[in-house]
């Protein structure tokens, strides 16, 4: 097991103009999950070939246990990695592609059978142990390929979206199972995924990048809970955050057809800074709803329905709100899913005091 620590890492991939990976500094203790998460483009692969060894460190420095390895070849960094497709070897079993690593080492037949046998009871693949990867479902092939990084016994594990080829059912189940997993092995675990939903239920904590650059890094709770900028805001999260311009006014600001109050401290520090308008986000169950028809009195959010998604327990519940241009998003609020109201109709929406969300509007930062 070991620490690893990106320090001013930065990548600029040759006749690229802007760098793939900026000025990236992330310590991941020894033993914990990080989850590096964000769009495509973002570098988050790149960072995690950075650290394998797969792409040259352009400036700064990535250390393992204290080390620089930011010149040495990636055979003798330590790592393992599991990669997107697997990369099996079709002509050999699962013992032997999980065993190969250690064959190259030079390990002996009963020294390597043991490894391999032990890693196939933690992933459930001792009835496997003599097929070839074609004979597999997707699902064991991507056990088999975690299989062989766990048998090297390495300070790091490197994983590169290794769900993303599994369909729905299996990605829930294999998700689990490689947290469960690490939490028993405490190896230190550096994923990578583009869904933020993995990210949120596999990590210790995530760090968000977006074009290169590090937004925020924190435990899944408060990246959801006190996003630091308003691109954390609406990537975290879903469905996401309800993100709209809104004027301050006299005690808070306007949202549809309500002013919505906020923080005294927030609004001190939004004039303060000379805006007379804010970035608000609030989430799809910040609200509750006071009425299927709009309040008389003018007391609540009204929300104009275009589209209504039944999940069982939950309905989300898109539409738009007093004005909405044509091109915003729509406004999402999450409903009882037994009694979900239907296309056409106007809601009438509290919200949940303290749980808004306000931002700069020019630099996306928190307020």
């Amino acid at each position: 097991m070991a620490s690893v620590e990106y320090a001013n890492a930065t990548c600029i991939y040759p006749g690229a103009t802007a760098p793939s990976v900026t000025d990236l500094n992330l310590k991941i203790e020894d033993g914990e999950f990080m989850v590096l998460v964000g769009p495509s483009g973002s570098g988050k692969s790149t960072a995690l070939r950075m650290l394998a060894g797969l792409e040259h460190v352009s400036s700064g420095q990535i250390l393992i246990d204290g080390q620089d390895v930011s010149r040495k070849a990636p055979k003798d960094r330590d790592i393992a990695m599991v990669f997107q497709n697997y990369a099996l070897y079709p002509h050999m079993t699962v013992a032997e592609n999980m065993g190969f690593a250690l064959k190259l080492k030079g390990i002996g037949k009963e020294e390597r059978r043991a490894a391999v046998e032990e890693a196939a009871k933690l992933l459930d693949l001792e009835k496997y142990l003599d097929r070839k990867p074609k004979a597999l479902s997707g699902g064991q092939r991507q056990r088999v390929a975690m299989g062989r990084a766990i048998v090297r016994n390495p300070a790091v594990f490197l994983m590169d979206e290794p769900l993303s080829n599994l369909d729905a059912k299996l990605r829930v189940e294999t998700r689990a199972n490689i947290a469960s997993l690490q939490a028993r092995l405490k190896t230190t675990t550096v994923y990578v995924t583009h869904d933020q939903v993995e990210a949120m239920t596999m990590g210790d904590r995530v760090a968000v990048l977006k074009d290169g650059v590090l937004q925020q890094v924190d435990s899944p709770r408060n990246l959801y809970d006190r996003p630091a900028n308003a691109f954390v805001a609406g990537f975290i999260g879903s469905p996401a955050m309800n993100l709209r311009e809104a004027d301050i006014v006299a005690n808070g600001v306007k949202l549809g057809n309500i002013t919505l109050p906020i923080q005294d401290s927030t609004l001190e520090a939004a004039k303060a800074a000379g805006l007379s308008q804010v970035t608000l986000g609030v989430r799809p169950e910040s609200f509750v709803a006071s009425g299927q028809t709009p309040d008389p009195a003018g007391a609540g959010l009204i929300l104009d329905i275009k589209l209504v998604e039944e999940l069982g327990a939950d309905a989300y519940v898109y539409g738009s709100l007093q004005g909405d241009n044509e091109g915003d998003k729509p406004f999402v609020v999450r409903f009882d899913g037994r009694v979900p109201p239907k296309i056409g109709e106007k809601l009438t929406l509290d919200v949940r005091t303290s749980e808004e969300h306000v931002f700069n509007p020019e630099t996306g930062a928190r307020i």
